[in-house]
């Protein structure tokens, strides 16, 4: 393997091995502390723009396969580890994670010490970086100082659906899966490999989701309960979803700068009211701007499977999936919006609920891939509002 360098704009520098795609590579990096799921943060479209550098030290251990994108392809633009596991076992797998990399162009580094990069960016905060095999590490400073900052971004324009489509039409890619066939009734399909699906309740509910940066799994866990979802671009106008007379409206997550969507700001204001709203981490920011609030940029973001979220009306803690680097100012919101959840790590919003209107919302992902169930009951109480409204 050849050497390679990460070098943040405040002139650090962390030494290391290429591997994957071969190249050099700038944007704002961050840290997440999960344990598994890397495809799945690979392939999240909130990551546009970013590189990322994952806590646990070994990846790769159990490979990649077509079952775990979240989207049609990787949207980080770097990949930081410790160490690559030179073996990917696992009976699922169908390429090494290295394989992957190189397949979609994704320059990627091992070798890291991450625990110091990711104590540094905890002290210093998120900053831009520049990883390379190709540059001296002066033009590598350089790179990642010219690189636009994630303030003022819209990375929403290059991750949305160019049209609106209709998600899982045949009812196949939504099925849940397992290895455990459990009750014969439930079971749609076994596989030859042993994979069980499962049958699909009925469809209860017809919902419009704006496509901010969507994850596959969002889509999969609404028609798990019960949501045929039409899927709109992030640009649709308020009277395209009200034309469709849906009985509710998801907001999806995204990458980038929520202030910066001043187009979604003004759609969303013309849809409170109107239809029950459910909205997950970037689309739960777009909110605060309908209502009148703003958001502001965290010192580091919050990104992992083990973040701890308090529901301030039941007092109970639920270990929470995020991926987010801005969050809602509490004092900016009106007062007919409650926050409804917050960090327990530094007290920010991670939750809303309008007094007025059938419409909540909340920073973390409720559909957990990778992560805890712990939010999951989301999507049973968005279809408990959707009831509500149609009544």
């Amino acid at each position: 393997m050849k050497s390679a360098l990460v070098a943040l704009e405040d002139g650090r520098i962390f030494h290391g091995e290429s591997f994957g795609a071969p190249g050099t590579t700038a944007g704002e990096i961050c840290f997440n502390t999960s344990m598994t799921g890397y495809q799945e943060l690979l392939t999240d479209p909130s990551y546009r723009g970013q590189i990322v550098t994952m806590t646990y030290p070994l990846i790769g251990n159990y490979g990649v396969n077509e079952f775990d994108d979240e989207s049609s392809q990787p949207h980080v633009r770097g990949f930081v580890i410790g160490e690559l596991s030179p073996v990917a076992s696992n009976w699922r797998a169908r390429a090494s994670l290295e394989d992957y990399l190189r397949r979609w162009n994704i320059c990627a580094i091992q070798g890291v010490d991450t625990r110091a990069l990711t104590k540094h960016l905890r002290v210093r905060g998120a900053m831009r970086a520049c990883l390379t095999h190709e540059l001296t590490a002066g033009e590598a400073i350089a790179r990642a100082e010219e690189t636009p900052p994630m303030i003022g971004s819209d990375f929403v324009r290059e991750v949305t659906t160019p049209q609106s489509y209709e998600w899982d039409p045949e009812d196949r890619l939504s099925r849940a899966w397992s290895i455990v066939k459990g009750n014969p009734d439930e079971v749609d399909e076994v596989t030859e490999n042993g994979q069980v699906f499962k049958k699909l309740p009925p469809v209860k509910h017809r919902v419009v989701a704006y496509d901010f940066g969507i994850k596959r799994n969002i889509l999969r866990r609404l028609r798990q309960h019960g949501f045929k979802v039409t899927v709109l671009p992030a640009t649709a106008k308020a009277e395209e979803v009200l034309a469709l007379k849906p009985e509710g409206l998801f907001l999806s997550n995204g990458p980038g700068d929520p202030a910066s969507l001043t187009y979604a700001h003004e759609e969303l204001r013309k849809l409170i009211g109107k239809v029950p709203i459910f909205g997950i981490c970037l689309g739960h920011q777009l909110l605060g701007f309908a209502y009148g609030g703003r958001t502001f940029k965290l010192k580091f973001g919050h990104r992992g499977a083990n973040q701890p979220v308090q529901d301030l009306v039941t007092g109970k803690v639920a270990i929470t999936s995020q991926n987010h680097g801005f969050a809602v100012d509490a004092d900016s919101l009106p007062a007919n919006v409650e926050v409804s959840h917050v960090n327990l790590n530094d007290g920010t919003v991670e939750g809303m609920r309008h007094r007025d209107f059938p419409i909540f919302s909340v920073q973390y992902h409720p559909e957990a891939a990778p992560g805890p169930h712990d939010a999951s009951y989301f999507f049973d109480e968005f279809a408990r509002l959707v009831e509500m409204g149609r009544s």
